[in-house]
């Protein structure tokens, strides 16, 4: 998740189920401040196609003013499987898509982007026509859900029939990390959407199920290295 300080806009993918297809372009020199969202993206800048592992703290990206990227944000847990890695390999890199793919195959698709009028709507092909029957699993689906219900990791394992640590490899390769560590970044996110609504910051903690505002404030800091407040005005 991107802060506000350049010209961002998104919509939901016409292809993928719960991905988000993206741009952004750079008004300032400003650095731009990416937080961790439990996603993996797909991006294309300057020709190029690359993926954006999943972070475990913020991604300061360099600006150029007027430079443009557009981008497709996997929802979490499919990235990895729709590109055929596996997402702890990938967990906070930056890999151009030659490096994981055949050398023919991506330079294809790069082209394919670079030359479509519509670069999001070729992402999304591009990304859909390589889905194999494994793209949307269960198992982290069941993950994904635990995590936003913020439970106690034991009870999934429990439900699955799994172990913790075989559910902590699978999500591992799914997510880039555990369910625990998916937990907090998929709370820290939700806590930073509803404070850009107007919130006061103590409802906020109150509502996200942290212990208290102090809690909030020093999760958000770990997470994304500057505090709520700067996040919400988009610094």
């Amino acid at each position: 998740m991107p802060d506000s300080s350049a010209g961002y806009r998104e919509r939901p993918s016409r292809r993928l189920p719960g991905a988000v297809v993206w741009t952004r372009t750079d008004v300032s020199a400003d650095p731009v401040r990416v937080v961790p969202d439990g996603c993996m993206d797909l991006i294309a800048v300057g020709g190029r196609l690359v993926v954006a592992g999943p972070d475990t703290g913020a991604h300061l990206v360099e600006a150029v003013p007027g430079a443009v990227y557009t981008g497709v944000r996997f929802l979490p847990g499919t990235g990895a499987a729709l590109l055929g890695v596996r997402a702890h390999e990938l967990r906070d890199r930056r890999v151009p898509l030659d490096d994981l793919w055949p050398g023919r195959r991506a330079r294809l698709a790069a082209r394919r982007v670079a030359e479509a009028p519509l670069p999001g709507r070729a992402l999304e092909d591009v990304v859909g026509g390589a889905a194999g029957p494994d793209a949307y699993d269960p198992v982290a689906a069941a993950v994904l859900a635990s995590a936003r219900r913020g439970e106690p990791v034991s009870l999934l394992a429990a439900r699955l029939g799994l172990g913790e640590r075989q559910l902590h490899r699978r999500s591992l390769h799914a997510f880039g990390y555990g369910p625990k560590t998916l937990a907090r970044v998929l709370r820290a996110n939700r806590a930073l959407e509803l404070a850009r609504t107007g919130a006061r910051f103590a409802d906020v903690a109150a509502t996200c199920g942290y212990a208290d505002q102090a809690h909030l404030a020093r999760e958000v800091r770990r997470l994304t290295g500057t505090t709520l407040g700067e996040l919400v005005r988009g610094r």
